[in-house]
């Protein structure tokens, strides 16, 4: 039994590293001032940012059912099932979408992950999926650990500006002008399902420090026995400040010696396009 790995470029895997891999990444469209765009075929990273950056307005949008029904179709020629990974249903309506799309078409033949899982932690998820396939576990089974690690996971983002959350109604533009006033710098989280408040900071070494703190919180608390298996994993992601990410990189090194950093990445734009430029995040999540 082959079994097929799609899920969409919300896992920060890029079309060349999916075909590198063997697997399929939906592109994630985006509404550009009413033009669609597709993440990684006709809108790369940096001209997201240089819309993102002028008065335009971008909103985020779900994938065609009919064109991953022409994907999981060409596939299952080839394959016998598929398993596929989108980001989490408590970030996007994609999730139950083609999750009910897969059981009234492709019953018993594509199943459709909610793993609650969104960019670097995403990303791992698919990694770990492939190996599974790579192992000879069946469809079903790679079904069943995705979802019994679905909540193994955790994401801190400091966030550089707060231009950005106010856009998308976020927050009001009453409490953005007041916290660029007193230069606060959002330390925002993800477990599995909204983007929420942390913490609040002023500067760049706290919101490093918070966040860190935080990976260590979890380490010691919930992932404990994990971390004792040798099974959690640290990654980093950011949106265009690649080099302060790599030198937060090397501190959480430090920090956890006994973690391995399994990337240093872009964030997803589906979350960058409602926290801009400059963020900074962190994530611990199991590994398979």
């Amino acid at each position: 039994m082959k079994t097929a790995i799609v899920t969409d470029s919300n896992s920060n895997i890029t079309q060349k590293e999916a075909k590198e891999l063997g697997i399929k990444v939906v592109p994630m469209p985006f509404l550009i001032d009413g033009k669609q765009y597709l993440d990684d075929v006709n809108l790369s990273q940096e001209e997201f940012y240089e819309k993102l950056r002028g008065d335009v307005q971008i909103s985020t949008s779900q994938p065609s059912t009919y064109d991953v029904g022409e994907i999981w179709t060409e596939l299952l020629k080839e394959y016998d099932k598929i398993i596929h990974i989108p980001m989490s249903s408590g970030l996007s309506e994609t999730c139950n979408t083609l999750t009910h799309f897969a059981e009234s078409e492709f019953k018993d033949k594509v199943y459709v992950i909610d793993n609650q899982r969104i960019s670097i932690t995403m990303r791992q998820a698919v990694l770990d999926a492939l190996k599974m396939t790579k192992e000879g576990k069946t469809a079903e089974e790679i079904r069943d650990y995705l979802l019994a690690t679905k909540m193994q996971s955790s994401i801190y983002i400091m966030v550089d500006t707060l231009k950005y959350l106010k856009r998308g109604g976020r927050i009001t533009p009453a409490v953005a002008m007041i916290g660029t006033l007193l230069k606060i710098k959002p330390v925002l989280q993800i477990q599995g399902y909204k983007l929420d408040q942390y913490a609040k900071v002023r500067k760049l070494a706290e919101a490093k420090k918070v966040m860190s703190d935080a990976i260590a919180h979890d380490l010691d608390t919930r992932f404990k026995e994990l971390r004792e298996q040798g099974k959690m994993a640290l990654a980093l992601a950011h949106t265009q400040n690649e080099q302060e990410a790599m030198t937060f990189k090397a501190e959480l090194e430090q920090r956890f010696p006994d973690l391995k950093v399994m990337c240093v990445s872009p964030l997803s734009l589906s979350v960058a396009c409602h926290i801009g430029p400059g963020a900074l995040a962190c994530a611990a999540f199991i590994t398979y």
